[in-house]
């Protein structure tokens, strides 16, 4: 209450991500840490933590959401709305009115702008993890409705981006609860990249057994163990620099992956230090294109790129599908229009049993941007087709058959 009230005042006086802050910390406030081997799991909600990708930068719309939520608190407990309009009365800190038996005030941000599980479905959890490689913070979400050995996906976040700001924006954990699987968020710390991007253009994070690479391939596994995944179901899937590292990585380790998902993301191994990468985004691939070896199987792959991508250039999605193989497989295309009125084109790639192994969406008036994503989260465009479902439906679709090391 005492929160409520203070956030009241410095909305009323503009300061709103103070207020914002404030909010977050009293109603979804995190408990000390209980350490259990190599896993640490912080209870808690899904509210942004001190150093959220929006702190100090909150969106209009999530200005306008905190209005109108703080409104309600303050029609609710007769305290003078933030807005202008004057309470019923003024309520001593500390002390509840009339009608306060059951009222919840955490469902005022329930509709995605500060992201929390409903009430009732799957828990989203802080957890640690470390390794001879490194260490790594994440966040795992588990349905309230699980089979036995549930797929597990893994999904990287792109710059400046953390797990609550990426899960709210892809919408995943929804999928999630309805499909049945898992997901886990690593967290890029500030100590490895001051702008919480992946490494992806440093060869000692590209390779199996060192550096994120590793990092992320043990992460899964120990997500794995824990929840008794289904092995032959794991998948991995990033935006942007998290795109690009999801890449490396299924590259990497093609005996622990079912099939990776590439949005607005470069093909493994295009850079090898941050002035390739930079020229690469800004260009696209300026050689050939990194490939299997011959021995192994391509990783089935699934690449959603903005034609008009302004920070890492379209020919980087064209790579992407050379890397996955599409010049031997059989095209079918097709084209539609997402919910907002971007169009876009879908490929899809078969093999010679006619099963389709590589899916590509190229969507037109798209930036860099997750499409069909909720504007709750950074980088997104709600106008386009959901790529989110588009990764899931394909995903589940594939089960590892390569031999596992």
């Amino acid at each position: 209450m005492d929160d409520l009230v203070e956030a009241t005042k410095l909305t009323g006086a503009g300061r709103l991500q103070e207020a914002a802050d404030l909010i977050q910390r009293g109603l979804f406030g995190r408990h000390d840490a209980e350490t259990s081997g190599q896993m640490v799991q912080v209870g808690g909600g899904e509210a942004a933590k001190p150093g959220h990708p929006k702190a100090g930068s909150m969106t209009e719309g999530l200005q306008d959401h905190l209005r109108e939520a703080l409104d309600q608190v303050a029609r609710k407990f007769g305290l003078s709305s933030p807005s202008g309009q004057a309470g019923q009365g003024v309520v001593a800190p500390g002390s509840a009115p009339s009608g306060f038996s059951g009222f919840d005030p955490t469902n005022l941000f329930r509709d995605g702008k500060v992201p929390a599980p409903p009430a009732g479905e799957g828990t989203f959890t802080e957890h640690a993890f470390a390794n001879d490689a490194g260490a790594r913070d994440y966040k795992l979400y588990v349905p309230s409705r699980t089979v036995a050995q549930p797929p597990l996906l893994v999904m990287l976040h792109g710059c400046t981006q953390s797990p609550d700001d990426f899960a709210a924006g892809t919408g995943m954990n929804r999928l999630a609860e309805t499909e049945g699987f898992l997901v886990v968020y690593p967290a890029q710390s500030m100590r490895a990249h001051g702008q919480r991007c992946w490494n992806w253009y440093q060869p000692g994070d590209q390779e199996r057994g060192s550096g994120e690479a590793e990092i992320i391939a043990g992460l899964t596994r120990a997500v794995m163990s824990q929840y008794k995944v289904d092995a032959r179901r794991v998948y991995i899937a990033g935006l942007s620099a998290g795109g690009a590292a999801a890449a490396n990585i299924a590259l990497a380790y093609p005996d622990l992956y079912a099939a990776v998902g590439v949005h607005s993301g470069l093909a493994a191994g295009c850079a090898g230090d941050i002035s390739s990468a930079l020229t690469t985004m800004r260009l696209g691939p300026s050689g050939s294109v990194v490939v299997p070896p011959a021995e192994t199987a391509r990783v089935p792959t699934i690449m959603v790129h903005g034609e008009s991508d302004g920070t890492v250039h379209p020919r980087n999605g064209d790579h992407v599908l050379i890397q996955a193989g599409v010049e031997a497989l059989q095209p079918s295309v097709s084209d539609g229009t997402g919910p907002g009125g971007l169009a876009y084109i879908r490929t899809r790639y078969a093999d010679a049993s006619d099963r389709v192994v590589v899916e590509s969406w190229l969507v037109r008036g798209l930036g860099h941007s997750w499409s069909g994503g909720d504007p709750a989260g950074s980088y997104t465009d709600p106008r386009g087709p959901d790529a989110s479902r588009a990764m899931v439906d394909f995903f589940m679709a594939h089960r590892l058959d390569r031999p596992r090391h």
